[in-house]
């Protein structure tokens, strides 16, 4: 039996499974699965990836929306050895595929069919020459499916009726901590996505503090409403969970009725989510038919906050426990947070302060820290950093100094008591409904048109969503595609919030001398209203 400190989730299950046994970890659409059961529940998947071939360092990618499944399937392949690969559910297959392949990922654990997409068959006629299973997870087996998640439950059972579970267990408890947990891909500069490597012990540190920091019980009902497939959710969430005996609720499509009434009905207590959530609720023309009294604990970031609105989650929703958090995928998903009895005001324009056993400093070009009150840019330095790149130790170089600070990419400044406020970004990513948004891989996707000629796209203003993207393109001359035509391709060609909410075409792009298209003028131009 593992110890009382787990340095991986293996060890994080078993432990939970003894404290917590037959009290519900996950809850979905009337179904119940105990932690005692969730733990078997994993086992019998690495049995099932073990018949299918699926080794000891194999990586598993899981392409679907927050259900009970995906949570069984990534801790299950844990259980087998393996590494987990994350894939947004809004991608389009040659998106999947660029980062099956990347990843070169054996096994890919996927959604039939969900919100009209058919994920199997965007990927069907792609060349995916790693990948040799594809286990359907729901709905009726489809032709290009390997496996249907019910077989390999089916074939872990008898696997394990002949064998035994000691094999699978004595392999999963002799994990390391340092070895890899997950890779989750994040794009950059380059428009090329990037694989992030954490390891199973900074992962399980980091969320053990964030539960302990929020203040999560083992009476808490946590609905998750960020996606598995982002450390918000896989590792905020079910990590979190497991380290303190909270109950999973799963929520697979963000609607506000539904979740008012699921508060309510499920005597919901912690639900995180960025600000667009918590501003849609409150705006909700019949949130007060709701009583909403077991909500107690939030926690938020991902955009710029009003005051105003953290006091109305608490005197308006009577939150009670309101945390904003700073992280990256590079740092595990987590860095910074504010703490319970914060003011408003703290809790609104500021990330918090390190958490326990972080550096994090705001440093000039020259690599000194600047003064309190000062911009720099943020660099993280302890055991959440990332272990790297995934095949790119020129951009893990670039990215982790030799001092061994993370460089963020972001500009933020500190105040006397060590909270950051994140004051701007040295690259050009933008925030969209909570998630990260890289212009450069927008452009090199425009660019794929065949009218499109040079692509800018900047993230612009917006009430609901905290920013949105306009592009502006120039066009081949005689091109038939416009605007609107231009918006709608995208729309069809990358996931929905990274596709431009507006398309300008220009007969040129402002440049300066070396080239360089200037986005500060096209910035300037859209707040002026110069382009309709």
């Amino acid at each position: 039996m593992p110890n009382s400190s787990p340095s991986t989730t293996i060890e994080l299950i078993y432990r939970a499974a003894e404290l917590y046994q037959d009290r519900p970890f996950i809850e979905e659409n009337g179904t119940q699965l105990s932690f005692s059961q969730f733990k078997q529940a994993c086992i019998e998947t690495a049995a099932g990836l073990k018949q299918l071939g699926f080794k000891p360092g194999d990586r598993a990618a899981i392409w679907a929306p927050n259900i009970s499944e995906w949570v069984i399937a990534a801790f299950g392949t844990h259980f087998a050895g393996g590494q987990i690969v994350t894939l947004n559910t809004r991608y389009k297959g040659e998106e999947a595929a660029a980062i099956l392949n990347d990843s070169q990922a054996s096994t890919l654990f996927v959604m039939g069919q969900f919100l009209g997409n058919d994920y199997l068959g965007m990927i069907a006629n792609l060349a995916l020459p790693h990948l040799k299973h594809r286990v359907q997870l729901r709905g009726k087996a489809e032709p290009s499916a390997t496996q249907h998640w019910d077989e390999l439950q089916n074939t872990g059972r008898a696997w394990i009726a002949e064998h035994g579970m000691e094999a699978i267990e004595q392999e999963a408890l002799s994990i390391s901590g340092e070895a890899i947990s997950d890779i989750m891909f994040t794009s950059g500069t380059t428009g090329r996505a990037k694989g992030v490597l954490c390891g199973h012990q900074q992962n399980v540190q980091a969320f053990t503090t964030f539960s302990e920091i929020l203040g999560l019980d083992d009476t808490d009902r946590y609905l998750i409403i960020n996606p598995f497939f982002h450390s918000f959710g896989f590792k905020a969430g079910l990590l979190a969970c497991l380290s303190q005996g909270c109950t999973v609720l799963p929520e697979a499509v963000f609607d506000v009725d539904k979740i008012l009434e699921r508060i309510d009905s499920e005597n919901i207590t912690v639900m995180p989510g960025p600000p667009t959530i918590f501003q849609s609720i409150l705006a909700h023309p019949n949130r007060s038919k709701y009583s909403l009294a077991s909500l107690t604990k939030c926690t938020t970031g991902a955009a710029v906050i009003p005051t105003e609105l953290i006091i109305a989650m608490r005197d308006e929703l009577k939150i009670s426990t309101i945390i904003t958090a700073y992280g990256l995928s590079e740092s595990c998903g987590l860095a910074t947070m504010c703490r319970q009895g914060d003011a408003p005001d703290t809790i609104a324009k500021t990330s918090g302060r390190a958490i326990p056993a972080v550096e994090v400093r705001c440093i000039d070009e020259q690599g000194n820290e600047v003064a309190v009150g000062e911009q720099g840019e943020i660099v993280i330095r302890g055991f959440n950093v990332m272990q790297g790149y995934l095949d790119n130790p020129e951009a893990t170089a670039e990215t982790i100094d030799a001092d061994g600070w993370l460089h963020t990419g972001d500009v933020g400044r500190m105040d006397e008591e060590g909270n950051l406020t994140i004051t701007d970004r040295l690259k050009d990513m933008y925030i969209s409904g909570g998630f990260n948004c890289y212009p450069a891989e927008i452009e090199s996707t425009l660019l794929r048109h065949a009218d499109v000629v040079q692509a800018a796209v900047i993230g612009y203003p917006d009430e609901r969503m905290g920013e949105v993207g306009w592009a502006f393109v120039t066009l081949r001359q005689n091109a038939s595609a416009n605007a609107e035509e231009i918006g709608v391709w995208a729309r069809d060609n990358m996931a929905n919030y990274k596709a431009p909410r507006k398309v300008i075409v220009l007969d040129a792009l402002p440049l300066n001398a070396s080239g360089k298209v200037l986005k500060p003028t096209l910035r300037q131009g859209a707040l002026a209203g110069t382009f309709k």
